[in-house]
């Protein structure tokens, strides 16, 4: 118990670990939707309720025992990243399958956690840490991806939009809070200290309006598949 609690830095980006993790979770998600959609729609309601509220307590169980543990920090350790704060509003899409919330969550989610998964800032391997990240992050795709095949839900243009809103109520939030607490939710004071793909937009506060910059474009190139696609139908 005291190894899967423990604090250690095994795990190394883009090695074979890092492709035996995302080959593994490609591989959980397409046989759980396959699956799912050979059931009837009360079992697909089911299925997708456990995925959700699982994400959501493993969120809620890391922050908890972050809690007990003597270094706590609550300018890091809140779970009010963007993609920790999705995997604790996942549910309410899961319970209501309301379309405004899968519109909000559908390009933040692919946008936000595909940066996590390819360049991750989490070095714990085979402990706590390394499966919540893991578990939240391709969790949250996988969810999506189950709206989308499962619930039949499909983005429009203007998800694309109330998205990017969505994204500058909470950059918004993450400024008022970081203010505050003097921390760096959402990397608005600076960015994180792992290797990502900000490094290659300048320095702060460059790298934020570079990023705002590309939001547009880059939730339009997650869209453009369902675009096409109900084009040809």
């Amino acid at each position: 118990m005291d190894f899967f609690l423990k604090e250690n830095n095994g795990f190394t980006p883009f090695s074979m670990q890092h492709l035996l993790v995302l080959l593994f979770f490609i591989c959980f998600g397409a046989i759980l939707i396959i699956c799912t959609k050979k059931q009837k729609e009360r079992t697909q309601t089911k299925i997708g309720n456990i995925l959700a509220f699982s994400i959501f307590f493993t969120v809620l169980l890391g922050t908890v025992l972050n809690m007990f543990k003597d270094d706590f920090n609550y300018q890091e350790d809140l779970p009010l990243h963007l993609c920790s704060l999705l995997a604790i509003l996942i549910p309410s899409l899961s319970l209501t399958k309301k379309f405004l919330y899968f519109e909000i969550y559908f390009f933040l989610i692919l946008a936000g956690t595909i940066q996590s998964i390819i360049t991750p800032d989490e070095y714990n391997y085979l402990n706590f840490s390394f499966f919540r990240y893991w578990f939240m992050h391709a969790g949250l795709i996988i969810f999506m991806l189950f709206a989308v095949f499962i619930y039949k839900m499909r983005p429009t243009i203007r998800s694309v939009w109330k998205s990017f809103l969505a994204m500058q109520t909470y950059l918004l939030f993450t400024y008022v809070v970081n203010h505050f607490l003097g921390s760096n939710y959402f990397y608005t004071n600076r960015k994180p200290k792992a290797a990502t793909l900000l490094d290659f937009f300048g320095e702060w506060p460059q790298y934020i309006f570079v990023v705002e910059l590309l939001t547009i474009p880059f939730f339009l190139l997650i869209y453009a598949p369902f675009y096409f696609t109900r084009k040809k139908n």
